[in-house]
């Protein structure tokens, strides 16, 4: 089978790599512009480990560069965009070209020239907005995806059209479509900045005994996916791609695996065995007082369920900081 993944050298798409290339059949190729902090290190890793391994340093847009690969796909995951809200807010131009603009163009470039592709687009949970109607509901058996879509900021306007824009492609032109709303993920070769992926900056902080900024109070609650589990359902998508074609699906670690950012640091302060500095500061925009993610719909269509417990998961991603940052 061949795999191109974009945002191959990121953080989901490093484990994708590992975990697709368990298979000797598998031939993949990745695209990356390595506009992320860290993802140098990461590519490293990719070369000498699977030297067989193709990476072209582009831009999703640079169609022209990879289009042969296109062609010969059978399968493309999606990850490369604008990650951050904040980003968003101060250069929304940027977060448009590389989220909506930049999906849409390879969206394009399969329907014209290999429509059969396996189409995986990696979404986000802030296509919901902020959730204020949830505000306070700490016991809900979590958010499925009959929840309304509301975009706030231009990450979450971004992220929401290329996530309808997939969806639209799967029903329009038949399309093997198929969209994961995804919750906090975590795990190895994460490096994590403050605003975004703050499972991994949460735990870097404490590796360097640096203080943290919490915004808000600390108690918003958050479901945590250990990223093998994710690639999972990456894995049980493509191989009953007939059955869920066209689908979006909220996927997180569930109700056994949400806590609150407080919860979370006593938690990390148990595996370093100290206190780091923390300070409070006013609530970001859009930012989710509660997100659980359901997960009753991929479970009943793909028979997936989380297999990693939190406070597992959680050792091997700071095993790996501490081998590797």
């Amino acid at each position: 089978m061949n795999i191109l993944i974009t945002g191959g050298v990121g953080f989901i798409g490093t484990n994708a790599v590992i975990y697709f290339s368990k298979n000797k059949n598998n031939r993949i190729l990745i695209v990356d512009n390595f506009s992320r902090e860290g993802v140098d290190k990461n590519a490293y890793f990719i070369r000498k480990s699977f030297p067989l391994i193709k990476i072209i340093k582009a831009n999703v847009l640079d169609i022209h560069k990879y289009l042969a690969e296109i062609k010969k796909a059978d399968v493309i995951i999606h990850l490369a965009g604008q990650t951050a809200v904040t980003t968003s807010i101060t250069n929304p131009e940027k977060d448009f070209q590389f989220n909506i603009y930049s999906t849409f163009k390879l969206l394009e470039a399969v329907r014209i020239n290999n429509p059969k592709i396996i189409f995986i687009y990696s979404s986000t949970n802030k296509v919901y907005g902020d959730l204020s109607n949830h505000h306070g509901v700490y016991h809900s058996d979590g958010i499925d995806e009959s929840e309304n879509l509301d975009f706030i900021s231009p990450y979450g306007c971004s992220k929401g059209a290329a996530d309808l824009y997939c969806l639209d492609y799967g029903r329009v032109y038949n399309m093997n479509t198929i969209v994961f709303r995804q919750s906090c993920i975590y795990g190895p070769f994460q490096i994590g900045v403050e605003d975004q992926g703050w499972i991994a900056f949460f735990s870097k902080q404490f590796l360097f005994k640096k203080s943290l900024t919490i915004f808000g109070d600390g108690y918003q609650i958050r479901d945590l996916l250990y990223v093998e589990d994710l690639i999972d359902a990456y894995q049980l998508a493509i191989k009953n791609i007939r059955k869920v074609r066209g689908q979006a699906f909220n996927i997180g670690g569930g109700i056994k695996n949400s806590y609150s950012l407080l919860q979370v640091l006593d938690i990390f302060e148990k595996n370093f065995n100290y206190k780091i500095k923390i300070n409070f500061d006013k609530t970001r925009l859009g930012d989710q007082k509660y997100f659980v993610s359901k997960n009753e719909k991929i479970k009943k269509m793909l028979g997936w369920k989380p297999k990693t417990n939190f406070l597992n998961g959680i050792k091997d991603m700071i095993n790996w900081q501490k081998n590797n940052l």
